[in-house]
Parts: structure tokens; sequence; C-alpha cells
């Protein structure tokens, strides 16, 4: 009280004290505004110390900084050149309060324009979405590639969000800036149109869904990926994929909460637009919550992402299911020494990565050293005088002791395991009494009509390890496959079966080893003796083959490295590579089935080359010569699709001259 007294005596009764706000930064990247310039501007000196004398204050947009005696003295001395009743310095303070009216205007005036500019590039993106993206794959759909439901899944009602925009909230933006003089306001716009935004909840409902939709038609119908990936190249798609474009409608709704949320707070309470504004900020702000969780579900998406670059690109974490609970340096307590060890912990909601640092400027900055899943985890605090604020993990794979920095950190660590550990063990139990009324379900498939009707597939996210040999899926050497006959979810090893489906007009389909024995007939010696095209020669396969040659072979980003290849008669959907002709054991094979053939070279690659893709799987190829690459493509083409490719005669040259005379050249 006595310091604005000591104020308002300086200033004199009629001198108004402003406490207005500074001009924001001008500057402003993608929309978003600097939020540390909206809080009120404060004295730069405390005034109420009792020295007079020595005490100085600023007044926002006053000018200069005067001393209190100072203040009176110049008053005084100006007083004497009044004009007109008023002293020059009441009008320098009436023309600072006037320009300070002007700078809140502007304020509003760009939150305004700033909402006009982010609509409009926000309306070319529905319309990339809409007009672009959907029609082609629409078009593609009525061409029966794939089912036009799924295209429909995909893009919900974003037909109508984009008439929406384009037709009414855009056009009424523009209008409305163009009388900002005679009009200054938005929020009765907003106010008429919020009430529309509720046509977002079935985008938001459905994202999640759409966004997994989009992966497996990309993974498994060649189509579908050929015409995404030609809108993407397109210069208008910004070199950003199809998903980063569907977030677009999902992160509107927030803009438009925070954008309104600034302009109320430099909209004065009197103002005419108050009202409005308010009541468009309560509905706003209602949608954006349903938004806001579908961003966190994609931030969370996004945070696995870097951990998965982190990690050098070797585990297989970026999936929905998987979110991340905690991550954080931590000691390890060697067994031999009880010496204490830098580590990194990557808490999962369903495993534990126990890693170690990378001293590497570039790459990845951690090794995995063990995968410790959550299922049968067990935590026990020790105690150790040398070693203070320890515990236990006990897991299935390996047993851990770790010393955390702090006893706060370690009660922490304790605590987010052991509540992952429960919530784990919570979440399975619902599961494992869904999957054993379904298992009836397939047991019944399985002896009954196995073969003859499509099953239920199970989802991927479902199960973490293969339904047979119960191995934990990864993303290189154990990747999950899908059994056509009972729709278990299994590795590789445990798909390398092929069978004929009578509901999928006989085709030779992936079918699980359990089904091939029921389907087929065969017995486990019987199935011995026809996995045994492995361990023979490259020789014989390769005067049994459909195709045969030397092919230039890359995995990733490791050299090209020259190899025989052969497609046999006797298992035409899989191709065996060899180190030599006459090598007595494959060193992979490559089951074609559901594969994506690129057949376009890039920059980097040998002049003909191809690729072959699933997933992150990618294997590329290169021949020695077009016409060679040309008989392998047609040949791969129809092994991907599950159809029989039809072999050559009995013995027709081999599509590769051996330089050795001894060696076959008839395949």
């Amino acid at each position: 009280m006595e310091c604005e007294e000591d104020k308002a005596a300086t200033l004199g009764p009629d001198t108004p004290i402003q406490t207005s706000e500074p001009l924001p930064d001008t500057d402003l990247v993608n929309g978003e505004r600097d939020e540390t310039t909206t809080g009120p501007a404060s004295p730069t000196t405390d005034v109420c110390d009792g020295n007079a004398s020595d005490s100085s204050y600023r007044t926002p947009g006053v000018g200069p900084v005067l001393s209190l005696d100072e203040g009176r003295a110049d008053t005084e001395a100006k007083v004497q050149e009044r004009e007109n009743g008023e002293s020059p310095l009441d009008l320098d303070q009436l023309d600072q309060h006037h320009e300070m009216k002007e700078t809140n205007e502007q304020k509003l005036h760009k939150i305004a324009n700033e909402l006009l500019l982010t609509e409009r590039a926000y309306v070319n993106r529905l319309d990339l979405l809409d007009q672009v993206f959907y029609c082609k794959l629409l078009e593609e759909a009525n061409r029966g590639s794939f089912p036009a439901e799924m295209v429909n899944k995909i893009f919900s009602n974003i037909s109508s969000i984009n008439a929406f925009h384009s037709k009414f909230l855009l056009p009424e933006l523009e209008k409305r800036m163009q009388e900002w003089e005679t009009t200054p306001r938005i929020g009765d716009i907003l106010q008429k149109l919020a009430p529309f935004l509720k046509m977002y909840g079935e985008y938001v409902k459905g994202f999640d869904n759409a966004m997994e939709l989009v992966k497996n038609m990309t993974e498994r119908i060649p189509q579908f990926k050929s015409v995404v990936e030609e809108i993407q190249k397109q210069k208008i798609c910004g070199s950003l994929t199809l998903q980063h474009h569907m977030l677009e409608p999902v992160q509107r709704i927030p803009r438009y909460e925070m954008l309104l949320k600034d302009y109320l707070r430099k909209l004065p309470a009197d103002s005419l637009d108050w009202n409005d504004a308010k009541k468009s900020l309560e509905i706003i702000s209602t949608a954006a919550s349903h938004s806001n969780s579908a961003i966190r579900k994609m931030e969370n998406l996004k945070k696995l992402l870097e951990i998965y670059e982190m990690l050098g690109e070797e585990e297989d974490i970026v999936n929905p299911s998987n979110e991340l609970i905690k991550e954080g340096q931590i000691l390890k307590l060697a067994a031999r020494n009880t010496s204490a060890q830098e580590r990194y912990l990557f808490l999962f909601n369903n495993m534990l990565l126990y890693c170690v640092p990378r001293f590497s400027l570039v790459g990845s900055k951690f090794t995995v050293r063990t995968r410790v899943g959550i299922d049968g985890m067990k935590i026990l605090e020790t105690h150790n005088e040398e070693y203070p604020h320890t515990f236990q993990v006990s897991g299935k794979e390996r047993t851990l002791e770790l010393q955390a920095s702090s006893e706060q950190d370690k009660e922490e660590w304790i605590k987010a395991l052991q509540e992952t550990i429960d919530a784990f063990h919570q979440r399975h139990e619902t599961f494992r009494n869904a999957i054993a009324k379904d298992n009836d379900i397939h047991s019944e498939v399985s002896t009954a009509e196995l073969g003859k009707r499509a099953p239920r597939w199970i989802r991927d996210n479902e199960v973490t390890m293969c339904m047979k040999c119960k191995e934990s899926f990864n993303a290189l050497t154990r990747r999950r496959h899908h059994c056509r006959a009972c729709g278990h979810v299994v590795c590789w090893k445990c798909s390398d079966y092929k069978a004929q489906l009578e509901y999928d007009g006989g085709k030779l389909s992936k079918v699980c080893k359990d089904c091939y024995q029921i389907i087929s007939g065969f017995t486990d010696s019987e199935e011995k003796k026809r996995k045994g095209i492995l361990e023979i020669e490259s020789a014989e396969v390769s005067g049994n083959s459909v195709v045969c040659s030397f092919l230039q072979y890359m995995e990733k980003s490791k050299p090209w490295q020259k190899a025989w290849c052969v497609i046999p008669k006797q298992d035409p959907l899989v191709l065996y590579m060899y180190g030599a002709p006459q090598d007595v054991r494959a060193q992979a094979t490559i089951p074609l089935l559901g594969y994506v053939v690129d057949d376009m070279p890039r920059s980097a690659d040998l002049p003909h080359s191809f690729k072959l893709t699933q997933s992150k799987s990618v294997h590329s190829f290169a021949a020695d010569s077009e016409e060679l690459k040309q008989k392998w493509l047609k040949i791969i083409r129809l092994a991907v699709t599950g159809e029989t490719p039809d072999g050559p005669n009995e013995h027709p040259a081999a599509l590769d001259d051996h330089p050795d005379p001894k060696r076959k050249s008839e395949c």
C-alpha cells in the first residue's frame, strides 16, 4: 500500500500506471507462439525499501528510469511550459498509453492472422489426404487390387472434414481479416462454427486402427504400397509419409485451443468479442482432449523410434503395443569382484532392456546386452555395505544386481518395475482367459475344417513369442508369420511348411508344422526326409530347379557378395543361396511368399539390381545382365503371390556359365 501511494504521489493523480505486456517475438516457426512473452511485466527494482532517494522503478513503455526527486524536479520545470491547460508530461504519458493500446490491438491482429495462415496450410494438407491419397487408393481398390472398405476405414470422414474447412471456416476467416479494421474480432466466427468440430471425434476414434491398417496393407499388398509410394514422391508431400499427413487432423484441434487461449489472454474483458471467444474455447477444449490422447500415442511411437535408432536398429521395439515406462543410467555390480559398471536401462510394459553404453560420436549409443521379459520377473531390495542403494532384478533370462545413484532413485526404479510387473500379469490374465476360449474354437477347426475354412488370425501385438516353439520374436532372426490354416502367430522356422488349402483354391500356402502334418498326412519321419533338401548339395538342387544362376547379394549396409541362387522344383516358393554351385549345404533360404518385388535400382545399387522386401526385411540382388534379371523377376513375381512357377524343360541351359567345365551347366 505504501509503495503504491509513493508511485501515485510521484506521477500525480492523473497519471495512468500501465502494466501491459511487452511485444512478443515476431518470429514464428510453423505457427508456434512464444509463450514466454505472455506474462505481465514487473518492476525492475523494489521500491518498497523505505529509501526513496536510492529507489527507482520502471513503468513498462514509459521511458527511461527516473528517481523520485528527479521526477519531481522535471515535473516542476515542465509546468512552466503548460499550454492549453495540459503539461507536456501529461501529453507524453497519454501518447504512451495510446501506443500501448495500439500494441495490444496488434497482438490480437497477429493471432488472428496466424490462425488464417495456418488454416490455409491445413486446408492444403486436407486436400492432399482427401483428393489425392484417398481418391487414388479408391481408384486402385475399384480395380480389384484390395477391398475399397479398407480404404474407407483408413480415411474415415476426411472428406467431410475437408469440406467444412475449405468451404466454411477458411472463407469466413479470409473475409474477416479483410474487414479487420472495422470488425477486429474472430470469436463470433469460431463460436458459430466450433460445434462442427465434433466431427473430428469419428476420425480421432479410428485413428489408431487406421495407422495399423496402413502398416499392414503396405507390408502385404504390393499395389497399395505402390500407389502410396508414388504419391509420396511428389513435391506436394514434402518428403513426408502418408502416416505423417494423417496425423495433421489430430493435431489441428489442439492448435485451435492454443491460439484461442492466447487470443483471450490479450483480449480486454470488456471487449464485445469476449463472450463469443470464451464459449468457443469451451467447445474446442472438449474436442482437443480426445485429440491429445491420440497425439500422446503418436509421441510414444516417436520415442520408440528414437530408442530404436539409439540401439542401432537391432531391437524390434517399434510396436504400438510397446510403451516406454522408464529409462535411465544405473550401475551394475559385477559378480566376481563387485566392481560397479556403468549401464543403461530401458523399461517397457513387457520387457527390460539392459544396455551397455557405446562411446561413439555417430551411430548407436547403446548395445543391448540382455533383454529380460516382464513375465516371471521378480524385484528384491538388497543391502550392501560397500555399495549402497542396491536392488536385484531376477528374470527368466538373467538376474542383475543394480546400484542406483541415490535412495530416491532406487525407490523410483523398484516402484516402476513392480507396477509394470503387476500391470503385465493383470493384463495377461484377462488375455489368457480369452485365448483359452479361442483355443477351443481353433482346436475344433484344426481337426474338422482345417484348410477348408479361413481361420481368424491372432493379432501380432497379442503375442511376444512364437505360439509353437515359444521363442521370443525379434526384427532380424525371428520375425512374425501367420499360419494360413490355424491363424496362429509363429516364427519363420515353425512356418517353413506349405500345404494346399481348399478355402484358398488349393494354392500352396504357408502353414505351421502341426497343420502341415494334419493336412498332408505326413509323419515326423517323412517330414525329416522332406526337410533334407536343405542338406543336399547344390548340384542336385540346381539340376532339378526352376531357375538358377550367380547373383550379387547384399543385406542391409553390408558389401555386395556373389552367391549361387536356386529356386528348386521341389520347393518352388523358396529361394536357396549357396556360396558356390558345388556346396553341400545352403547358406540361407528366403521363403518368397508375401515379399514385395522392387525392380527399380537406386543410384547406389548395381545396374541390374532388384529388391525383395517384407516388413523390415530387405534382400538386394543384382544380375550380370538385364536379360538375366528379367528371367529371375518373372519367376519371383509368381512365387511371392503363392503361384507355382512353371519350370523350364527337363535340361535347359543354365542362366549363367560356370568357369569350371566339370560343373553342371544345366538347371
